[in-house]
Formats: C-alpha cells, structure tokens, sequence
C-alpha cells in the first residue's frame, strides 16, 4: 500500500513537471492567463515553473527511504537541488500571487503558500545541517506536501467544472484548497507512524 501511494505520488508529480516544462518552453501552451503574465511579471513567470518543477520531479526521490539507505551522498546532492527549487519557485509564486486570477482570495491563498513552502523547507534544511534527523524528515514531508499543490491544484480545477461550479467561484477556494488538505494528510501520516512505532518494534 506504501508503496502503491508512492508510486502514484511519483508518477502524477512527474507529468505535471512535464506539464510545466512544456509551459516554460512552447509558446503559447498553458493556461490562457499565461501569456498575459509573461508580459507583468515574466521573471515570476520563469522562476516559478522551473523552480517549482524541478522541485516536484525530485521531491519523490528525497522521500525514497531506499535511495538514501544506498547513496546517501545522491539524496545529499539531489536534496540541496530540491532546496534550490523551491527557493526558486516560491520566489516566483510570491511574484504572481498580486496577480491571481479571480482577486484577493486567491491572491491570499497563493501567496500563504509560498510563505509556508519556502519556510518549512528552510527549516527542513536547517534541521538537517543540525543532525536533526526525525524534524528533517518531517519538515521535508510538509515540504513536499506542499509542493504537491501543483497536482493537486489540477486535480480540483477539472472537478469543479465537472460539478457545475464557475471559475470565478471555484478558483478563489481552490488556491486554498489545493494546499491546506495535503498538509493535514501529511500530519496525519505523522499520527499514524508514531501510533504504529511500537507495534513494529514489539514484532
């Protein structure tokens, strides 16, 4: 089951950096507000597609206890590259969160989750460098739950139109909810490990 929800996590992560990938470099792929924001703030533009999806294509790797255990000096490496994503990314999220579509909800939504994804991977990199590695771990965790805002985001934005809902309506609740749920899964999961620790250590 571990396993399967990694796998999925991986592959789903994967095409939307190659989603995003196709939005950094083919003209006029994307969504139609793209071409407009590459004309305000086209610094943003960049910074956030090719920071946010090189940290959503090695995010799962970083999470591969398998990786680590054989090449530490590789899950070093490949999480310091993570590390430099997402500072890049989310400089370039807080750069178009001003300019949301549908306004200020959605402006505000956006933009708390760049504060939070830059901070907990900061403090996921700090923690590291301390020789703190349970907090490292779960720092990392929240990161990249955050970072899955970009699937999740384009998860939602289907299903609300498939339920009948608006854009203008749904947009401003999906730049909230695209992010808030995967950090409650991601504490959950915590629940759950601790809650399973000493059963595992007793077999």
């Amino acid at each position: 089951m571990r396993k399967a929800a990694w796998v999925t996590m991986t592959v789903l992560a994967l095409l939307i950096a190659v989603y995003g990938l196709a939005a950094l470099v083919v003209p006029g792929f994307g969504p139609p507000f793209m071409a407009e924001r590459r004309t305000q703030v086209a610094w943003a533009v960049y910074a956030h597609l090719s920071g946010s999806l090189w940290a959503l294509a090695t995010g799962p790797w970083q999470l591969s206890d398998r990786l680590r255990q054989r090449s530490l000096g590789w899950h070093r490496w490949l999480g310091r590259s993570y590390v430099l994503g997402v500072l890049v990314g989310g400089v370039g999220g807080l750069g178009l969160a001003p300019h949301a579509e549908t306004g200020l909800v959605a402006g505000v939504g956006f933009g708390t989750l760049g504060v939070l994804w830059l901070a907990f991977t900061a403090l996921a990199f700090v923690r590291i460098r301390s020789g703190d590695l349970a907090a490292h771990r779960r720092w990392m965790v929240r990161s990249y739950a955050l970072t899955l805002a970009a699937v999740t985001l384009r998860i939602y934005l289907p299903l609300g139109a498939l339920a009948g809902v608006g854009f203008e309506a749904a947009y401003p609740a999906i730049a909230w909810l695209c992010w808030v749920p995967n950090l409650v899964v991601a504490e959950l999961w915590f629940v759950h490990r601790e809650r399973s620790a000493p059963a595992v250590a007793r077999s």
